[in-house]
């Protein structure tokens, strides 16, 4: 007579609710990392030794920042701190571990010259401000009575391309028609540099 099976004992996460050894491939492996060093040490030996590491990068870290404040005096280590909380604000982690920089909230408006005579203006940037690109590409084209369209650029990202060299008419009515977008948030791209619009 075959032996009855036996039931297997599944420990699962008390972060995310997932069998802990799927805990990496959650959204929250890092919010879990606490919790599976405690209860599964065995099924991940590498966070144990991450707390070294990350112990001994907190101890350089103070030996660093008492080194400049006493070398720079107090306004230069406040100054710092400050600057390092600001770039950490700006850095924003992807699945996997990546780091994704914050994107600068500007407008870029470039005149691109076809066959020599023909021009394209385009438009980038206009969705940080929490613009639809589709419907920004229908009001310039009624404006300027020409075509518009949202066409995704050499990096991926969507852009507008508006026909004719519409440049310096273009910043007043991206000012009066999205008052979200300031004018100081506005550059062209001339002869290769970024210029203020404003």
């Amino acid at each position: 007579m075959a032996e009855k099976p036996q039931a297997v004992r599944v420990l699962y996460c008390g972060v995310c609710s997932l069998p802990a050894e799927y805990c990496e491939f959650g959204p929250d492996f890092e919010k879990c990392k606490p919790w599976l060093r405690t209860h599964a040490p065995d099924l991940y030996p590498d966070l144990l030794k991450e707390t070294d590491a990350d112990k001994a990068a907190q101890q350089m870290k103070s030996v660093a920042i008492s080194g400049s404040a006493d070398a720079g005096g107090d306004a230069g280590g406040a100054s710092s701190g400050s600057a390092s909380a600001s770039k950490q604000e700006e850095v924003k982690r992807l699945p996997g571990g990546k780091i994704k920089k914050k994107e600068k909230q500007e407008v870029i408006i470039e005149k691109i010259v076809r066959n020599k005579r023909k021009c394209v203006t385009v438009v980038k940037g206009l969705e940080l401000f929490g613009v639809k690109l589709s419907d920004a590409s229908k009001k310039l084209g009624k404006k300027f009575a020409t075509g518009a369209s949202v066409v995704k650029g050499p990096t991926e990202k969507e852009q507008i391309d508006v026909q004719g060299d519409i440049a310096y008419d273009i910043v007043e009515f991206i000012t009066e028609t999205w008052p979200d977008v300031p004018e100081t948030a506005i550059f062209f791209i001339e002869d290769g540099r970024k210029v203020a619009a404003a």
